[in-house]
């Protein structure tokens, strides 16, 4: 396809899913690697490795590279019947690119090879003890997961691990040094994050190691992020060793909000979250969190979303809301159409932490979906807002609105009431009936200039769809 102009959040186009999002900057280009779900697929990461890229100082300009490894690519994976799980790239000290993955079956580190950062990837082997025993595979080894990646001179560093609550098989997070083969091991596993169950005493009680590591090395430290095991937040640990000392610094990012109260409780959850994957990203003279946020009414059609960050003279980094900006990083313009799909707050009537997993959970949960098939291109909507769902968009710079559409569908009569907080006064109230195809309705207000969160409620009978809302300034 033709480069993709972002609205916001999410960054790359509504009818996209690739979750888990490492971004590299690489040759004067941000390159986005990540696993990638199917829209209305049964499990996670049912498809192919796709690249997506982005001039360096232009991230709100994405161009899809194509397909850069096959799931079938893997000796172990000729009939495709195991899935390609979040992977990694790195650049080695011979200039080509390592592609670091793993199966979702099997206990081994995958690596393919390539001489450009968009691929395609060939098949190079798997992460092996000096004896030749794949890793994960020896006795002791722990099960093999979710690798990151950093490479320093002929040293690349390898950061695995799953441990779900609960689980006390498993011991944390594992770093490996692997040698300038890109291969073989040197040293590891280690373990430098603890599990839950040994959590205790190290700070990181409540926020331990689940899974989704991502490595950098910014400044003089060492960032871990990583999954906790609550799975909505990605939280970081810094160090000034790649292989020890890790301490735990706090959460970066929620894709529920939770623990954020600048707009709404703290423990209120501003969306349907569930598992969290993603990397930070330098660029420039700006800083940003890759994460992702469910979709469909399942955690298995998963898009990828992105924050601008801030790291202080200590090294720390403030959690940060989710927006709707996206790679912006400024408020959006608020004139013209803005589509549903980047709504960054949905909840209804009764607040739920986590994503259903089944469709249309309850049949009461508002949820942002799509028409037609996976790899249809498909605008994305929200569907299935009941009495007193709320879709929330921040932050919108809006100057001399005097009149206010929305394009709705669906078996619904009531209103779409429009506030500037939640629970706040409606500035705005358009009338919606019955209607099987999408129709726009428009009513005369005014809204206040300036930067403004946007919340649309609908109160009613029925479940109605949104697709787009317009503001229109005076003539």
């Amino acid at each position: 396809m033709n480069a993709w102009k972002t609205p916001g959040n999410p960054y790359l186009p509504s009818w996209e899913y690739i979750p888990d999002g490492e971004p590299h900057l690489f040759e004067g280009r941000v390159y986005l690697y990540g696993s990638h779900d199917k829209f209305n697929g049964h499990v996670f990461c049912l498809n192919d490795y796709l690249c997506w890229s982005a001039p360096a100082d232009d991230l709100t300009t994405w161009t899809c590279e194509g397909t850069i490894y096959k799931k079938t690519d893997d000796p172990l994976n000729p009939d495709g019947r195991m899935c390609l799980y979040a992977p990694d790239v790195t650049r080695g000290a011979d200039g080509r690119y390592y592609l670091y993955y793993a199966l979702d079956k099997v206990s081994r580190i995958s690596v393919a090879v390539a001489d450009g950062p968009a691929g395609p990837f060939a098949f190079y082997g798997y992460v092996r003890h000096a004896d030749g025993t794949p890793l994960g595979e020896k006795k002791g080894d722990e099960h093999q997961y979710d690798p990151a990646v950093l490479t320093e001179g002929e040293h690349t560093w390898l950061y695995t691990g799953f441990c779900p609550p609960g689980d006390t098989s498993r011991s944390g997070c594992m770093f490996s040094a692997i040698g300038k083969d890109m291969i073989t091991l040197e040293r590891g596993p280690e373990f430098i994050l603890p599990a839950q169950h040994l959590a205790k005493g190290t700070g990181f009680e409540q926020h331990e190691y689940f899974e989704a590591p991502s490595i950098r090395k910014i400044g003089q430290l060492y960032y871990l992020v990583y999954s906790s095991t609550v799975m909505h937040e990605l939280c970081y640990a810094t160090s000034a060793h790649p292989d020890r000392d890790f301490m735990y610094r706090g959460v970066i990012v929620s894709n529920n909000d939770l623990h954020i109260d600048t707009y709404k409780n703290a423990q209120m959850p501003a969306y349907y979250g569930g598992n969290n994957h993603g990397g930070i990203l330098v660029n420039g003279t700006d800083t940003w969190i890759f994460y992702h946020r469910q979709t469909n009414g399942t955690t298995f059609s998963r898009q990828g979303c992105i924050e601008k960050i801030s790291i202080d003279q200590d090294g720390g980094i403030a959690q940060v809301e989710i927006t709707s900006q996206g790679p912006r990083g400024k408020p959006i313009e608020g004139r013209g159409t803005i589509p549903a799909y980047i709504a960054c707050n949905l909840f209804c009537a009764i607040p739920s932490i986590y994503t259903a997993q089944a469709p249309w959970p309850d049949n009461r949960f508002p949820l942002i979906t799509q028409d037609g098939k996976d790899g249809d291109e498909e605008a994305g909507y929200i569907a299935n807002m009941v009495d007193r769902s709320v879709a929330g968009f921040k932050y919108i710079e809006t100057r001399a609105i005097r009149s206010v559409a929305i394009t709705t569908r669906g078996y619904a009569r009531g209103e779409f009431l429009l506030s500037l907080s939640i629970n706040g006064p409606a500035l705005v109230r358009i009338p919606v009936d019955y209607t099987n195809i999408w129709t726009r309705n428009t009513v005369q207000a005014s809204i206040p200039d300036g930067v403004h969160a946007l919340y649309w409620t609908y109160r009613g009978e029925g479940r109605a769809s949104l697709l787009s809302f317009e503001l229109l300034e005076q003539r």
